[in-house]
This record gives structure tokens, sequence and C-alpha cells, in this order.
């Protein structure tokens, strides 16, 4: 994942573009950057942002930077913005997305004249720098941001900047958002609307699909229309969301209660917990609504120590990621000794951190560990968005399950039975995910009910990961 900021202003614009994009912070853990362009030129600066925030690297390049238009992101991926100097003049780009694509991609710009791209570690190109070049081909910077948005097979939502103002482009299936805010002298643009609230901003408009907008200044021109289908990914509510920021009018802390009140309506008179509990933090506001709509106590048997573990999946390294996840978990041990406990988490993905936080407090004395992950079961890897760092759908513990009851090619219509909450197999696999995951009982949240805890039309959200349809 990755999120991004931008500033149009009549006035110079480092500090709010440098605050506006610290506020992206959760959603990308390697690289942050920041471009501006002021007094007839571009600056930009890229800093590793693994082992510190991205405030504390950037400190210095906000003393030094001048411009009264900037774009910048946070990523968990390539180094961004890039300055690009093309036949359309010069820019700066970020983008979010994916590219299932690219290989072929550049096969065909190598055949079709491009000569070099600069190659990442690991023998990978930036994939922001292939969009650029794609972007290139065309005569206008429209065409060329359409083109490119026709051609890559996944997701791509992005933010080009030129001397004349920002060009902002949302996935042509509003996979992802873009947002606009407005206040007296400057207009910004960015991924969470909750980025521009204390910057003094106000909500403006919502780009839909496939809309293009040039922001300046003085305005904001609609460059394309919105396309009519629109598939939002409804894991930005589930967990990546932050809780103050709001998609197509629905706001992520209230979509959390709701999911939580459906849980516990699905579970009625069937657990009595002492208490109800979120892992920290994704899993607190489910735990809310669950606790609200159930009226048992909501309590923190467990904190997050975050003063030095800003991120629990900050390293590259998933035996390191589980490592400082649990080193991060402190017990509050009253709360849990001789407790049954009934914990949230956002979803399941290996499995690996919520089965060792589950140890955690059954060592911790507690009787019972009932869990109730906020999203179904993830049974298919995402096409369209990084959200996970997973290289297969084996990562995915449903379907190491899968594959041990059905073999290594499992038909589609039988793993389509396998995300059906009402079929003899998905009641099968989930009770083997609470068998090795040492849970006392264990419910996910149902496909219809998270689409109605969301609240919009069920067809301009993407559920791919749970059901496998596009």
């Amino acid at each position: 994942m990755g999120g991004f900021f931008g500033v149009a202003s009549k006035r110079d614009c480092v500090l709010e573009l440098f605050y506006g994009v610290d506020y992206h912070s959760h959603l990308g853990t390697r690289r942050g950057g920041m471009a501006a362009y002021g007094n007839g030129e571009f600056c930009r600066a890229i800093h590793n942002i693994e082992n510190a925030p991205f405030r504390t690297k950037f400190e210095r390049d906000v003393d030094e930077m001048r411009g009264n238009l900037g774009i910048g992101c946070i990523s968990d991926y390539e180094p961004q913005p890039l300055l690009i100097q093309s036949h359309h003049g010069s820019f700066a780009i970020v983008t979010v997305g994916k590219i299932n694509n690219e290989e072929e991609l550049l096969k065909k710009v190598f055949e079709e004249g491009h000569s070099h791209f600069q190659e990442m570690s690991g023998g990978k190109i930036n994939a922001t720098e292939l969009v650029a070049s794609l972007i290139c081909k065309k005569g206008t910077l429209i065409e060329g941001i359409r083109y490119a948005q026709e051609t890559v097979n996944g997701s791509l939502t992005l933010l080009l900047m030129t001397k004349d103002g920002i060009y902002a482009a949302r996935d042509r299936y509003g996979r992802t958002p873009i947002v606009v805010g407005k206040k007296e002298d400057a207009y910004c643009v960015s991924f969470e609307n909750s980025a521009y609230i204390n910057l003094g901003y106000e909500a403006y408009k919502e780009l839909g699909p496939g809309e293009i907008d040039l922001i300046t200044p003085e305005g904001v021109e609609q460059l394309v229309a919105p396309g009519k289908e629109m598939k939002i990914c409804s894991f930005l509510w589930v967990y990546y969301g932050y809780p103050t920021s709001s998609y197509e009018g629905v706001n992520v802390e209230e979509m959390r209660y709701k999911c939580g009140s459906m849980l516990a309506k699905r579970d009625g008179d069937s657990v009595h917990p002492d208490i109800v509990a979120g892992v920290p933090d994704s899993g607190i506001a489910h735990a809310i609504g669950y606790s609200n709509e159930s009226g048992i106590p909501y309590a923190r048997p467990f904190i997050k120590y975050t003063p030095t573990w800003p991120r629990s999946f900050m390293p590259t390294s998933q035996s390191q990621r589980n490592l400082i996840a649990k080193m991060k978990l402190i017990p509050v041990q009253s709360l849990i000794e001789d407790k049954k406990l009934l914990l949230i988490d956002d979803s399941i993905v290996r499995g690996t951190q919520l089965r060792e936080t589950t140890e955690f407090l059954y060592k911790s004395g507690a009787k019972e560990v009932h869990v109730r992950p906020a999203c179904p079961p993830l049974v298919y890897g995402c096409k369209f968005l990084n959200f996970s760092r997973s290289k297969s759908d084996l990562d995915l513990i449903t379907r190491r399950i899968i594959q041990q009851e059905e073999g290594e090619n499992c038909p589609a219509e039988v793993l389509a039975e396998y995300a059906d909450p009402d079929s003899c197999r998905y009641a099968k696999m989930v009770e083997e995910i609470r068998r090795i995951q040492n849970f006392t009982t264990l419910r996910f949240h149902r496909l219809d009910d998270l689409i109605a805890s969301i609240g919009i039309d069920p067809c301009k959200v993407c559920t791919y990961c749970f059901n496998g349809k596009e």
C-alpha cells in the first residue's frame, strides 16, 4: 500500500505538505518522499523510513525546500516521488496501486524504443517509473494518464505535478480513494481525508472512479469525468483506513462499530465471555461495537508498547515482524487471570501473530479465548493492491488448510465452497483454523454482514480476497 498528499497554494506549501504526508504514515513503512515546485524549479527529497518515523527524516528538508506546489508520499515499496524530464516537460509523480502485468509492459516499452530503467535491489524496476514511461508515450498528459490506467492490469491511482498544477487521477475502478480539500488560499489532494483536517482545510470533493482533475491554487478543474463502475477496496474500512477517515461518505470508525455489533448479533447467547477486547490497534473499534451491542464489558487485557516499536510490520523479515509484534504486547495480569476473553482482530492472514497472542493470554491465566475476526476468511490473494507482503496464496492459513484437504490443484468451484459461510467445507475449514490456533471458539464476520456494515451499494465494493469475484 501507500499514501500521498499534495498541495497547490498561493503561498509556500512545504510545511503543509510535510504534515499532510506524515498523516499517511499508517499506510506505508519503507520510503517517504516530497517534491515541490517554486521559483521555476523542482526540488525533491526521499528517505528510508524503515527504522525512524517520517517526521524525523524530513525536518531538515522542510527548512531547505521551497515551493507553492508540492506532492509527497509514504510507500511500502519503491522510492517516490520521481522527477521525470520528457516531451511533456518536467514533472513529479507518485503512484499507489499494483501492476500485475509488469513484465509484459516492460517488454512492450523496450520494443517501442525505451532504452532503460533504473534497477532497484532484487532486480526489480521502480513501478512508478514504468507508469511515467507509459504516460510519456502519448501526446498529452491526460491521454498518457488514461493510457497508463487502461494498460495496467491491477490498479493505479496517481498524482502528477507540473509547473502548472497537480493532476490527480483516481484508479479507473476507484479501488483506492482521492479526496480534495479547500481553504482560502489553497487546495490539497489526499489519499485520506483525515490528513487535511488539522491543516485548516474543509472537504471540497471526492474524485469518482477514473476521474482526472487539475488542481491549482486558483481551483479544481475536472478534465475527465468519473466512470460509472466502482470497486473500492473493502479492506480500507476493515484495516487500512485511519479511524478518522471516510471513504464514499462512510467513516472508518463508525463502520467498525457496526461490524462489531453484527458479530455480537451473530453470536447471540452462544458464548458468555467476561470481557471483550480488541487486538490493538486495528481490532479496538470492532471490539467496542461488539461490547456496545452485547452488553459485555470492554477492557484492555494487554497494551501495545509503541514508543520504540511503532510498527509491527516494519522489518522485511516475517520472523522479525512476528517477534516485534510479540514484544509490543504487555499483559494486564489482573484482567486476564481466570477470565473468559472474547478477542477481536481485524483479520487472520497467516495466523502466526494471533496464535502467539492467544498463547500469551493462556500463559497469563486466561480460561478461554474466543476469537472473532472482523472480516471473512481471506481465501484469495489480492490482485489489485499490495496490502500484504504475501508472495503466494499459500501464505494464507486458509489456503494451506484447503491444500491439505483438496490437494495442490483445487478446482475453482470447490474453492468457492470454502468462501461460502453456509457450506460444509467452510465450516470444516473454520474448525481446523480454530484447532490449529487453539481458540476456544472461532466465528468470522460474514461477507453479507461486512457489506451491510459498510453500507454502500454492494456492486461498488471489491470483495475479491473473500469470494474471488472481480
